[in-house]
């Protein structure tokens, strides 16, 4: 029996406006399809004129900027149906969704679906379950005491990835995928005999035991970050009073 890491997987990335989930925008964003290792990837994108400047910082990190975007971008609203669609019909193929942290880009997604479309990210998993794996969430757990940082440039270096145009969402989901697919392989004694839907299950503990322990440092380095420990997507904040 094929393993899920070397069966067929989907991925998803954004580039974005900032780093805020809550008031942030998407920019562009990428859905990339592999039946297999080593086939060739099936890939849809999308390019975004979000209706707000794009600032320097963030033009700097992916290139796009207001011009190109009012230029070339579509609106947000039917955009951000259409890449919601698409992913419940991977999640309706059977095809788990890897999501290199998955709290911010699945958030950035739901808050984007209720401010143009009225609607939400859960919405579309209603019938279907939705099962993410989440290279950065696996790396930290199955090997929590390496040291040094995570992100994806890091771990496709550690795991040998080719990462080419870096934040670009296509090619960072499918660096992404590709990093899932070595961390199954490389432990795959406590990963094989793991169903997607039990691993998700699983990433959520994780996750939140992970935050509890950033969270904890940055207490006693008398940082008032907060970090949420909420996986795969953050729920919406309250109204203000």
């Amino acid at each position: 029996m094929t393993c899920w890491y070397e069966g067929p997987l989907a991925a998803f990335d954004t580039e974005t406006t900032g780093v805020d989930v809550e008031t942030d925008r998407i920019v562009s964003a990428a859905v990339v399809v592999q039946d297999a290792p080593g086939a060739r990837p099936r890939v849809s994108r999308w390019l975004v004129n979000p209706g707000v400047p794009v600032p320097p910082g963030a033009t700097a990190v992916h290139g796009l900027t207001d011009e190109h975007l009012q230029r070339n971008g579509r609106w947000p609203s039917p955009v951000m149906d259409e890449i919601a669609r698409e992913l419940g019909e991977q999640a309706g193929a059977g095809r788990p969704l890897v999501v290199m942290n998955a709290p911010f880009d699945l958030t950035l997604l739901d808050r984007e679906l209720r401010r143009h479309r009225a609607s939400c990210l859960d919405h579309w998993f209603e019938s279907v379950p939705l099962r993410v794996l989440d290279p950065r969430v696996l790396d930290k757990h199955l090997d929590r005491y390496r040291k040094g940082r995570r992100t994806l440039t890091d771990l496709c270096a550690h795991y040998d990835v080719a990462l080419e145009g870096a934040h670009d969402a296509a090619a960072d989901a499918l660096a992404a995928m590709e990093v899932v697919r070595a961390v199954g392989r490389r432990f795959a004694t406590r990963l094989e005999r793991l169903s997607p839907a039990e691993l998700h299950t699983l990433q959520a503990v994780w996750h939140a035991a992970q935050a509890r322990g950033l969270q904890a440092w940055f207490a006693r380095s008398g940082s008032p970050e907060a970090v949420d420990p909420a996986w795969p997507l953050r729920p919406e904040l309250p109204a203000a009073a």
